[in-house]
């Protein structure tokens, strides 16, 4: 599924114009992704939970030449679906 079919959907099930929805589903991701940038949890009920994490420095290897390398400290973004989510998946 994309944006645009994002977008459809929401603009059928509402009645709003597609500028209108379009609007919508990009305000709704802007304040996500605000939050997430922050450092801060997501969480939509039913649906999951969106969390960044810090990973620490760690020791790696260059696969194409086999020497050893330090792999940086970064934050990653994880999801977990919600209960509601799962049994639903798997029904």
């Amino acid at each position: 599924m994309t944006k645009a079919d994002i977008v459809e959907r929401i603009m059928t099930n509402t009645g709003f114009s597609k500028m209108d929805s379009f609007d919508m589903f990009e305000l709704v991701f802007s304040i996500m992704k605000n939050t997430l940038e922050d450092g801060e949890d997501v969480k939509i009920s039913g649906f999951g939970k969106f969390e960044v994490k810090q990973k620490k420095d760690r020791r790696g290897r260059n696969p194409q030449t086999g020497e050893d390398l330090i792999i940086e400290a970064r934050r990653v973004l994880t999801f977990k679906p919600s209960t509601i989510l799962r049994k639903t998946i798997n029904q």
